[in-house]
């Protein structure tokens, strides 16, 4: 067994979302201010009039995929970890494929798929040729490990919305237990329509773009990405130096509103990480546009960081893109310690209505801020059930 202490490293992201592929659309997305992928999309009937983001162009499969494993979310893991084939293949070379573990988030799986199955949109039923294993929580890790020659550990986590924030934590720990050499970690999710229906009808879909924490705000942006990377302890630009993990054990949805169990975490995070609150330089809001979710962030944030932190929600840049969402935002902050984003600034506060009076304010970013200097960034990632997630990154 190795030691729990042992530094993890953080490879450059393999990015597909709203913004578009790779880490320089996204990059241009928080400059601009808005992506090409969100919109209104005819293709989910009466969920149309709900605001979301769509991953544009083709998705190829790779050759010879079995139909227990050709669905779309998988398509977007296969585009999202394409730049780090060739990285990976020397690592399969270096430690050996059974070293190599595969750790995804997800949610949806292969709901889009069981939906075109079931005739939902069209009442055409495709049962057809159909298989179960398609929507199987497992199926990204399994589907990753088969396509890419790895035979170490699969796993899939699927905590709602903390679910690939937790699939790094995961990744770190195999790595310090000595179970594997490196882990291909991530998380990816699907657009369909029942996340769509279902975030409606608890009335947290939003028809305009989201606008975290401003007043009036009335619901998140569904959306679609895949987002990972490398975890090694070889050394790399980006260390992932703290990690911290919270259950409310509230409501099957609702956080606690005080924000309690966020706080947690990010302490946890910061703990971990051997950081005090004053020496982080940015916070990556989890900052969804809910009423109740917002609130109790800004609760918890402004306790943990009574000095003020440059923070922002990039959810009106790429939706809320669920099971793939801490992942992503890992990404983003990865790529402002070490990547294209670090010579271009803190990302922006997008907002389309004004700031919400009632809540805590916060030191949203909301003009240029250099990044050049920066060398702690934090991620928040809070899901259903009050499964809560922080994650310190530090450049190496």
């Amino acid at each position: 067994m190795r030691s729990g202490r042992e530094p993890a490293f953080l490879s450059r992201f393999g990015i597909v979302c709203a913004a578009g592929r790779g880490a320089e659309a996204l990059a241009e997305a928080v400059q601009r201010g808005s992506s090409p992928g969100l919109l209104h999309d005819p293709g989910l009937g009466p969920e149309s009039v709900y605001l979301v983001g769509r991953v544009d162009g083709p998705l190829e499969a790779p050759p010879g995929v079995p139909t227990g494993m050709d669905s779309r979310n998988n398509r977007l893991a296969w585009a999202a970890v394409g730049p780090l084939r060739p990285e990976l293949e020397a690592l399969v070379g270096r430690h050996g494929p059974s070293r190599v573990a595969v750790v995804a988030g997800t949610s949806t799986s292969g709901m889009l798929e069981a939906e075109r199955a079931f005739g939902v949109g069209d009442g055409v039923p495709r049962l057809t040729g159909f298989r179960y294993d398609l929507q199987e929580m497992g199926s990204p890790s399994s589907f990753l490990a088969w396509a890419l020659g790895l035979g170490g550990p699969a796993l899939t986590v699927s905590t709602a919305c903390s679910s690939s924030a937790k699939a790094l934590a995961v990744g770190r720990r195999l790595l310090r237990l000595g179970v594997c050499d490196a882990v291909l970690c991530g998380g990816v999710d699907s657009l369909c329509r029942f996340t769509v229906a279902g975030f409606a009808a608890l009335g947290a879909a939003s028809r305009r773009r989201c606008a975290p924490f401003c007043e009036g705000r009335d619901g998140i942006n569904v959306a679609e990405a895949a987002a990972f990377c490398l975890l090694t302890r070889a050394e790399a630009p980006v260390r992932l130096a703290g990690c911290g993990e919270s259950s409310d054990a509230h409501s099957p949805s609702a956080p606690l509103p005080g924000g309690e169990g966020a706080e947690e975490a990010m302490r946890a995070a910061l703990e971990d990480g051997g950081a005090d609150p004053a020496g982080v330089g940015y916070l990556n809001l989890h900052g969804t546009g809910t009423p109740l979710n917002d609130a109790m962030e800004a609760r918890a944030v402004a306790r943990v960081f009574p000095g003020g932190i440059p923070c922002s929600s990039t959810k009106p840049l790429t939706g809320h893109t669920l099971g793939a969402a801490g992942a992503l935002e890992a990404a983003l902050c990865w790529e402002l310690l070490a990547g294209c984003l670090r010579e271009r600034g803190l990302p922006r506060q997008w907002t389309d209505l004004p700031l919400d009076p009632a809540l805590p304010r916060l030191d949203f970013v909301q003009g240029p801020v250099p990044a050049s200097s920066l060398r702690r960034a934090l991620s928040n990632s809070f899901g259903f059930g009050g499964s809560n997630v922080s994650l310190l990154l530090e450049r190496a």
